[in-house]
């Protein structure tokens, strides 16, 4: 049977209304005061059925038949074209937008819930307003006035799309090597002249512009990241009458033939003389790129959750179809779903997507106050909470939803290894959100190196002590709190060796990936801890049933990985750094 999506609007309405306090904080911020968790329900529902009619049905067929490259010009999936016109037109990509460029000026947290949903849905397509969103931020918060003039309505908007292009051949993760050039024109403007890997957006055959932002060295720049700068370089220029009709000089050398995501174009780009212009300052270009990068990473571990959800969904509604084998008790053939070992699996999925979920909208309600709120402390606060979080999310939540779709293809059996089935598409689009906008190895040497020992440890502080108030709010009953307790004094164990071996790279690389799998495992039980608190609130018995369920098996089986992930920490770099390099 064919994959199906059914948007999560009564989960992501519960947490807005009774985990979160999302209509309290939304009512401290300038701009957001008439937003409440009911409003934000009904766009999401809206959102939701579009996701579920439109994009969804797009998936398996846009995976066979990819993104093709026909006489130097993209060709996208059937219905994409189609289907990106109808999103535009009912305004989603500038759903939290800037209202001076033609946005809605809604919260964040509606936005990476809508993210969640268009990734679960299509990941391929929702790469596109995706990376259009993280260019328009860019842009916003470097740009000249005249270039956010020209340029930034269309892409709030998502009349025109956007792409960042970093990485080349020769630079992947270190960006000091790359070698495009920017060679200024006496008039403002610059030729861009390199070739780029890897740019996923790079075009497309919707019919409107694509604003690149590059990376390039202009000619007196040193060498290392402090000699790069960013440029915008848009596909067509303006014409003699001021239409953006004029080609510029600027290619698709290739398509990248890939594991997954194959309905989006992943391009190879060359720039040959190319008109940009300067964005931020010169020689600042990772400072202004790194505005975008750290909103496309929170939007990649979204997409990691997305794709989660949607295979679990599917997953779940097969073990109650297949029939196989018999249970004590019951004699077959049952439904797999009575078997202990796909129970299991399934039970793995979901104390992963609902707490994930959570996070996510506790991280974005944190991104609304850094933005928004009139206290100054505060901001600066919030800002540091996101600023923690964001690796963890990152690499978290895809190392995560990449192991929850192999469980849920696991559930089909052979048949999940079938195409048609549409299960192990969701393995192979998931496996690319742990590798692009720096690996996950990346995201947990950020976390060790540079985020627990921010402002001197202060913003970690703060934060393990607001998951002991609540544990210490929820009392002593309880499995979950009572496994979280020691759960939580391994991470403080663990977060006092990393910050004590500040310096130490073998050290901090030996512990980076365990440190930051610890520390998204207890906050994953915290947001369950907040859940449960927050249960008798629902009028669904059933829903307080599966949260009781979950948060036990949570405890029973997920929070034990704390002790191996301290375990491994402790163990430090000495085996990992003992053997020599030509004996592997």
């Amino acid at each position: 049977m064919p994959t199906t999506y059914q948007p999560p609007v009564p989960t992501m309405r519960f947490l807005l209304e009774h985990v979160l306090d999302f209509d309290v904080q939304m009512a401290a911020l300038p701009g957001l005061e008439e937003v409440n968790a009911e409003v934000a329900a009904e766009v999401l529902a809206m959102a939701g059925r579009l996701c579920a009619e439109r994009l969804a049905p797009l998936n398996l067929p846009g995976d066979a038949a990819g993104a093709r490259l026909v006489d130097g010009e993209v060709v996208t999936a059937p219905g994409f074209a189609a289907a990106y016109a109808e999103f535009v037109e009912a305004g989603w990509p500038g759903l939290a937008g800037d209202p001076q460029y033609g946005g809605q000026g809604l919260p964040r947290t509606v936005q990476i819930m809508l993210d969640e949903m268009v990734s679960a849905a299509n990941l391929s397509f929702g790469l596109f307003p995706g990376l259009t969103r993280g260019a328009a931020e860019a842009l916003a918060a470097h740009g000249s006035e005249e270039l956010k003039d020209t340029y930034l309505g269309k892409l709030v908007t998502g009349e025109w799309c956007g792409a960042m292009a970093l990485t080349e051949a020769s630079a992947g993760t270190d960006l000091g090597l790359l070698r495009t050039r920017a060679e200024p024109r006496g008039d403002g403007s610059h030729s861009i002249t390199g070739t780029k890997i890897f740019i996923s957006s790079g075009d497309q055959d919707f019919g409107n512009n694509i604003v690149h932002l590059v990376l390039a060295r202009l000619p007196d720049a040193p060498a290392g990241v402090k000699g790069i700068s960013l440029f915008l370089v848009p596909k067509f220029l303006p014409g003699a009458t001021g239409t953006f009709d004029e080609r510029n000089a600027m290619s698709v050398g290739a398509l990248e033939h890939k594991m997954g995501i194959h309905a989006q174009p992943t391009c190879v780009m060359n720039y040959d003389g190319a008109t940009g212009w300067l964005v931020g300052e010169a020689g600042r270009g990772l400072n202004a790129m790194f505005t975008m990068m750290n909103a496309e990473r929170l939007f990649v571990g979204i997409q990691g959750l997305g794709l989660a959800d949607a295979a679990t969904q599917n997953a779940v509604a097969y073990a109650r179809e297949r029939l196989q084998g018999r249970t004590e008790g019951r004699p077959g053939p049952v439904p797999i779903i009575a078997h202990a070992d796909v129970r299991k699996m399934l039970l793995s999925c979901r104390a992963f997507v609902e707490p994930a979920r959570a996070l996510a909208a506790w991280t974005a309600i944190r991104m609304d106050v850094a933005d928004r709120h009139p206290d100054a402390p505060t901001r600066a606060a919030a800002h540091a909470d996101v600023a923690l979080l964001t690796p963890v999310i990152k690499a978290a939540f895809t190392d995560f939803g990449f192991e929850t779709t192999v469980l849920a293809q696991q559930v089909f059996g052979g048949h999940g290894y079938i195409h048609e089935a549409g299960m192990e598409q969701f393995v192979r689009d998931a496996r690319i959100t742990q590798i692009y906008e720096g690996t996950n190895g990346v995201q947990a040497t950020d976390l060790v190196a540079r985020k627990v020992t921010l402002d001197g440890g202060a913003p970690l502080r703060a934060y393990l002590a607001g998951i002991a108030a609540d544990l210490d709010a929820a009392g002593e009953t309880g499995a979950l709190v009572a496994a979280m307790r020691p759960a939580l004094a391994l991470l403080e164990e663990a977060s006092a060796a990393i910050a004590a071996a500040s310096g130490d790279g073998d050290v901090l690389g030996a512990a980076a990936t365990e440190y930051l799998s610890l520390f998204a495992v207890v906050s994953l039980g915290w947001m369950w801890v907040r859940i449960l608190a927050a249960a008798p609130a629902l009028e669904d018995e059933r829903m307080r049933r599966t949260y009781d369920a979950l948060a036990a098996f949570y405890a029973s089986h997920v929070l034990p990985r704390a002790n191996l992930h301290a375990t491994r920490i402790a163990a430090g770099a000495a085996t990992i750094m003992a053997l020599e390099d030509d004996l592997f």
